[in-house]
């Protein structure tokens, strides 16, 4: 018995295009003219059924032999037609305004469905005083900001001034706490003259 020969690996290749360059080419071009061909006659057929149908709603006007007072009631004719024309007009117009409202609203609360907006995380930027002057302000802004050129200098001996105010301080709290207890309010109560 014949052992089967061991088969070559297949390599992957891109398939052959079965139609040519030249081909495509000349098979987009036709569609263009056919496409072209379409639009013109689907633009002749507007203006066609434009005509037919301004054809049925505007007669043609016959004015020669008519008197004067056939002339204005012809024209109160027309301006009541004209009105009626305006009215549809409008209220088609607030239909199409509400619709695309309506639209609108549902293209948000499509999005809204669709998904959540995640805030992205913010980077801390450490930014001077100078370059955060120079961003708002843009070229208003001239000169450097130190902000340390501006405070207090203190000196040793205003500390130990404090030192000595906070002391007379807790002297102060200590009588009130003392005052605090029944025997103050005692006291307190003598004082008043409540005890007579």
């Amino acid at each position: 018995m014949l052992a089967p020969k061991p088969m070559a690996p297949k390599v992957l290749s891109e398939p052959k295009p079965k139609i040519s360059a030249s081909r495509k080419l000349s098979l987009k071009i036709l569609l263009l003219q056919r496409a072209m061909e379409d639009l013109e006659q689907e633009k002749i057929k507007r203006d066609e059924e434009k005509v037919r149908y301004l054809g049925e709603k505007l007669p043609p006007l016959q004015l020669s032999g008519l008197s004067m007072d056939d002339l204005q009631k012809l024209c109160k004719q027309l301006h009541v037609k004209i009105d009626v024309v305006d009215e549809e007009r409008y209220d088609c117009e607030a239909k199409v305004n509400k619709n695309n409202r309506d639209i609108h609203e549902l293209k948000l609360k499509v999005q809204d469905l669709g998904g959540k907006f995640k805030k992205p995380a913010l980077r801390k930027v450490r930014v001077s005083a100078d370059e955060m002057m120079r961003a708002l302000l843009g070229s208003k802004h001239k000169g450097s900001m130190d902000l340390r050129a501006n405070l207090k200098s203190v000196k040793k001996e205003d500390i130990k001034q404090e030192k000595v105010l906070t002391t007379e301080v807790g002297d102060w709290r200590k009588n009130v706490e003392a005052m605090s207890g029944m025997e103050g309010r005692k006291k307190m109560f003598d004082a008043a003259g409540g005890g007579q």
